[in-house]
């Protein structure tokens, strides 16, 4: 019975595995420079059979050396899409295995199995505020939970220093005095085209869920919030919001993961060059991970923020994120209040 159980969970993990030729989740990565696009989509063509043989007897190998609740909370995570909270999957870390001509560390070979195909090197990654591993060192084990990770999208900037295994990328916030920490850092508000759609929501937590429909979540959900816009492509755009993005508030800045099935497209002054004169709308794919706010940065900036409404003047910095649809000179919507459905993130500038 162990046996039959245990290879229960191995087949049905490997019938989840990421697809290859762009079905569901058809945006599997990104790469190259700034822009309208953040970059162009790369999409995986289909391997071959005698790779795909390859690739299956040695994830089955590995997987059949995992233990049995270690696999049943993979395959929580793995068949929710990171919808699931799953708890992080601790596995040695000096562990290659060779696929072809190449070789993988154990962790980023599980990352390509279930999340990313396309994926080369750890510099790629990102892990994710909600991971135990976050901010710690391990020189003997490494969460190997492919949704506790991410991608990073890459503007016109070198890549990260090269690391094996992606642990470290970000510390942990500094502490901070009593008075900071019970006062919000951010306050988002929902909009749907020209209407915003509920309260404010002010943030407190370093990080925050914002979602439509989420299996298991905590935050901002908008599908809680009464609207009155009866839009089929509002309607169309919402239903597809899904798990949404996460807000990250992280030593360096605020970072945004998108969650959801769909592109989420981000504008701030702190990812263009600060003597642009018009800021770029930075579309960000599904599984990725941008430094939408950076606070050194944003303490430089000599410009007030770029803002569409006039009746609504800010004096702090914010973040506009639109849900599917892009705005702006690459599309046929200038301007944010003709998107669907968007976020405006709003900073403290202490």
């Amino acid at each position: 019975m162990f046996r039959t159980k245990r290879s229960g969970l191995v087949r049905r993990l490997w019938r989840s595995r990421a697809p290859v030729d762009g079905d569901g989740e058809a945006y599997t990565g990104t790469h190259g420079s700034g822009g309208c696009c953040m970059g162009k989509s790369t999409k995986v063509s289909k391997s071959n059979p005698g790779m795909e043989a390859e690739l299956k007897s040695l994830t089955h190998s590995i997987l059949k050396k995992i233990k049995e609740k270690q696999l049943e909370a993979l395959l929580q995570a793995v068949e929710s899409k990171g919808g699931a909270r799953s708890p992080c999957l601790l596995l040695p870390s000096k562990v290659d295995s060779k696929l072809g001509q190449h070789t993988y560390s154990l962790p980023l070979l599980l990352y390509k199995v279930f999340r990313w195909p396309d994926l080369r090197h750890s510099s790629e990654l990102k892990r994710l505020y909600c991971c135990e591993s976050y901010g710690k060192i391990n020189p003997e084990l490494v969460c190997c939970n492919p949704h506790h990770m991410s991608r990073l999208c890459e503007l016109e900037s070198p890549p990260p220093p090269y690391s094996p295994y992606p642990m470290d990328f970000l510390k942990p916030p500094d502490s901070q005095s009593h008075q900071e920490e019970n006062s919000p850092w951010c306050v988002v508000a929902y909009w749907e085209e020209k209407t915003r759609v509920g309260r404010l929501y002010s943030v407190q937590e370093p990080s925050l869920d914002i979602f439509y429909d989420l299996p298991q979540g905590n935050g901002f959900c908008l599908g809680q919030l009464s609207s009155e816009n009866k839009s089929q492509l509002v309607e169309k755009v919402r239903s597809k919001i899904g798990y949404g993005i996460q807000l990250t508030r992280e030593q360096d800045g605020v970072w945004v993961y998108n969650r959801s099935c769909y592109p989420i497209f981000i504008k701030s002054a702190t990812l263009d060059n600060p003597d642009s004169r018009t800021l770029l709308v930075h579309k960000v794919f599904p599984g990725f991970s941008i430094k939408a706010f950076d606070y050194e940065k944003a303490g430089s900036l000599q410009r007030p923020n770029d803002h569409e409404f006039s009746q609504q003047p800010r004096t702090d910095f914010t973040v506009q994120i639109s849900f599917v649809k892009g705005w702006g000179q690459c599309y046929t919507r200038q301007f944010i209040s003709s998107c669907p459905c968007w976020l405006e993130v709003i900073f403290s500038n202490r």
